[in-house]
C-alpha cells in the first residue's frame, strides 16, 4: 500500500485492531468519567463553601473535568466517524483504508480553544496554548491529555474526600469528649481565671472550633501529598493540630481525675496529715526534754536548740480543712500534695532533731554498756577481784553515773580499764603499767 502524510496506510486488520484499542480505551474512559462525576468527594465540593487553597484547586479542577467531557466527546465522535466509515463496505476501499488511516493516526480531532482557555490559565499543565480558535489532536494524543486531566482531578478529589472522611468526624468526636470534659471539670470548681485547667480547656475548645472550619473550607489544607507518589490521592490528611490537641485534653482529663480524687479521699488525707503533724509535734516537744535532761546530765558538750512546732503547717491545713468544707476540690488538690510533703519533711526534720539532741545520752549509754560487758568478761575469767581493775572500774562507773558526765574523760576511763582487762586476759605481766 501507499503512504500519507501520517505514514503507511492502514490495511483493514491494523484498522480493525486499531478500532479494538481505541474502543476498549472510549469504555475505560468513559467508566473512570462516570466515576468521577459520582464521586462522593466530588460532589461534596460541588457544594462547598471553599477557601484557600481548595477555592483556587477546585476552579481548575471544575474546569478540567468540563474539558475532560469536551475532551471525551471529541473523541467519540472521532471513534464513531471512523467505525461509520469502516462499517460501509466488507472489504473497505482504497480510499476508506486512507481516511482511516488520516483519522485514526493523524491530528483529526479538533477542539474549541474556548474549551481549554480556563484550563490553561488556573493550571500549569500543557493543555496547548492559548489565543487560538481551535485545536487539532490525534486519538492517542487526546487519549493522553484525558488522562493527565483524569489524574490531576481525580488528585484533587480523594484528596479533599480523604481529609474530609478522616478528620471532621473525629474532631466532633473530640469536641463531644471535651465538652463532657468541661461539665467535670465545672463539677469539681476548674473554670477559666481560676484554674489552668480550665484555661487549657477554652483554648482547645477555641482551636477545635477554628480547626473544624479550616477543614470543612479548605480540606486541602490539611492535606500532606505522598513523597514520590504519582497515583492519585497519594498521601495523607494532617492530623498534627488534632493530634496536639487531643494530647491537650488528655492531660487535662487525667487533672480532672486527680481532683476527682482529691474530693474522694480528701477527709482521710487530711486526718493523715493531722496525724503526721501531731507526731512531728510530740517528737519535737521530746527532743525539748531530752535537751534538758541532756545539759542536766552531760557536760562540757555542744546540744542544739529544738525549734518549735512550725504555725505556717498548721495554717495551710486549717485552709485545706476550708477548702474540703466548701468544696473547693481544684484548690484543695494541689495544696494536699504540698502539705503531704510538707508534713512528711517535718517529720523527718524532728526525728533528725530528737536523735541529734539525744547523741550525747546514747554515747553514755554506749559507754556504761562497754564498762559492764568487760567487767563481765573478766569475772568469767575469776579476775573480778583484781585491786587495779576494781579501781579503773569504779573511777570509770564513778564519772559515767555521775552528773553532769564529762564523757570525753570518762571514755578515756573506760579505755583505761578495757586496757588493763585486756593485759590480764593475754597473760602475766607487770600489771601496774603507766597510768596505774
Amino acid at each position: 500500500m501507499g503512504a500519507g502524510p501520517t505514514g503507511p496506510v492502514l490495511d483493514r486488520d491494523e484498522v480493525d485492531r486499531a478500532l479494538a484499542r481505541l474502543g476498549a480505551e472510549h469504555e475505560a474512559i468513559e467508566t473512570s468519567l462516570l466515576a468521577l462525576q459520582d464521586h462522593a468527594g466530588r460532589r461534596l465540593l460541588e457544594g462547598a463553601d471553599l477557601t484557600g487553597t481548595t477555592k483556587e484547586r477546585w476552579a481548575a479542577t471544575e474546569a478540567a473535568i468540563t474539558l475532560l467531557w469536551t475532551y471525551f466527546d471529541a473523541y467519540t465522535d472521532a471513534l464513531r466517524t471512523a467505525r461509520d466509515i469502516r462499517s460501509r463496505r466488507r472489504w473497505s476501499s482504497r480510499e476508506d483504508l486512507s481516511e482511516l488511516t488520516e483519522l485514526l493516526r493523524g491530528e483529526s480531532v479538533t477542539v474549541a480553544g474556548s474549551a481549554t482557555a480556563t484550563v490553561t490559565a488556573n493550571a500549569p499543565t500543557p493543555h496547548g496554548g492559548t489565543g487560538k480558535l481551535s485545536h487539532s489532536y490525534s486519538l492517542t494524543t487526546l487519549v493522553d491529555r484525558m488522562n493527565e486531566l483524569y489524574a490531576t482531578s481525580l488528585d484533587m478529589v480523594v484528596a479533599a474526600d480523604a481529609v474530609w472522611s478522616a478528620l471532621p468526624a473525629r474532631i466532633d468526636l473530640l469536641a463531644a469528649e471535651l465538652q463532657r470534659t468541661r461539665q467535670l471539670a465545672h463539677s469539681v470548681g476548674v473554670r477559666p481565671g481560676e484554674h489552668p485547667a480550665g484555661d487549657d480547656l477554652e483554648r482547645i475548645t477555641r482551636t477545635l472550633t477554628s480547626l473544624r472550619e479550616q477543614v470543612v473550607s479548605d480540606p486541602l489544607a490539611y492535606w500532606v501529598p505522598a513523597q514520590g507518589s504519582s497515583a492519585p490521592g497519594g498521601g495523607r490528611p494532617d492530623t498534627t493540630v488534632y493530634d496536639r490537641e487531643a494530647r491537650a485534653l488528655e492531660e487535662v482529663r487525667r487533672e480532672i481525675d486527680a481532683v476527682l480524687e482529691v474530693r474522694k479521699d480528701a477527709e482521710q488525707r487530711l486526718i493523715k496529715l493531722r496525724d503526721v503533724l501531731s507526731r512531728a509535734d510530740r517528737t519535737l516537744a521530746e527532743a525539748r526534754t531530752a535537751r534538758g535532761e541532756v545539759l542536766a546530765k552531760i557536760a562540757a558538750t555542744e546540744v542544739p536548740v529544738v525549734s518549735g512546732p512550725p504555725t505556717a503547717l498548721q495554717e495551710q491545713l486549717a485552709t485545706a480543712a476550708e477548702y474540703r468544707r466548701q468544696g473547693q476540690w481544684h484548690r484543695l488538690s494541689p495544696l494536699l500534695e504540698s502539705l503531704e510533703q510538707k508534713a512528711e519533711d517535718e517529720l523527718l526534720r524532728a526525728r533528725e532533731s530528737l536523735t541529734e539532741v539525744t547523741a550525747p545520752l546514747a554515747v553514755r549509754a554506749e559507754l556504761r554498756g562497754r564498762l559492764d560487758a568487760y567487767k563481765a568478761k573478766v569475772a568469767r575469767h575469776g579476775l573480778a577481784e583484781d585491786p587495779l581493775l576494781m579501781e579503773r572500774y569504779e573511777k570509770a562507773r564513778r564519772m559515767l553515773w555521775s552528773a553532769p558526765c564529762d564523757l570525753r574523760v570518762a571514755e578515756q576511763a573506760v579505755l583505761r580499764f578495757q586496757q588493763a582487762a585486756a593485759d590480764l586476759l593475754s597473760g602475766p605481766r607487770d600489771r601496774r603499767g603507766p597510768g596505774a
